[in-house]
């Protein structure tokens, strides 16, 4: 199999900075190929693209010929092919408590605050941008208080999620955060999260992956 890979991506997408979190704990090198989400009414919504993706949606990852879709089937893909450096722990019992960490931010949080729910609300109901803040603060606040709850005092819990090597949970988490620092969300009332997000962001491969170092991101 052609080892090539290619991440369409967008800066500040929660879905493609886990990816590329993955990647670089991986040790994979790729290419980063944008798409702007919002520019012409959003770059997701071209005929070219909607035939990497039907959905209209980043990341999608080219490995080769195959075009890999939804961000944590990539992770699991990703662990699957190259499983030095695992994104899942060893044990079933460790790794459903991994999963669900990972999906309680990726399908429960993330969801309800992705850029075309928040451009419905704009577009159809015409909510303002205050009330379209404040639904994105209260799904996060709601999730990283159960996030929370998970971690403290849990036996499994160490420098990260689980354990003392990241994981796909640290994957998903890290980008929420900045989500929602991002949002104005005060995140200090959740320390053990805090405590992880440093630790993580210590790491070269988290710190590549911020929004802010991607290509495509705005010069300040």
């Amino acid at each position: 199999m052609n080892d090539r890979l290619r991440l369409y991506s967008y800066w500040r997408s929660s879905a493609a900075y886990r990816v590329r979190i993955g990647l670089n704990l991986k040790g994979l090198p790729y290419e980063s190929y944008p798409v702007h989400l919002l520019r012409d009414g959003g770059e997701q919504h071209r005929p070219e693209f909607r035939t990497a993706n039907p959905q209209g949606l980043v990341p999608v990852l080219e490995h080769g010929q195959r075009m890999l879709r939804q961000s944590m089937a990539i992770l699991e893909y990703l662990d699957e092919v190259w499983p030095e450096s695992p994104l899942l722990p060893a044990t079933a019992r460790d790794r459903q408590r991994v999963r669900g960490l990972a999906q309680l931010v990726a399908c429960d949080i993330h969801p309800l605050n992705n850029l075309r729910v928040l451009q419905y609300f704009e577009r159809e109901w015409h909510v303002p941008q205050p009330e379209r803040d404040e639904w994105v603060r209260h799904w996060i606040i709601e999730g990283f208080e159960a996030f929370e709850a998970m971690l403290v005092d849990h036996p499994s819990t160490g420098a990260f999620c689980d354990g003392d090597m990241p994981t796909l949970a640290d994957c998903c988490l890290i980008p929420q955060v900045y989500n929602a620092r991002r949002f104005g969300i005060d995140v200090a009332r959740f320390p053990t999260i805090v405590r992880i997000e440093q630790a993580c962001l210590a790491l070269p491969a988290f710190d590549a992956a911020r929004p802010e170092k991607q290509p495509d991101a705005p010069v300040s």
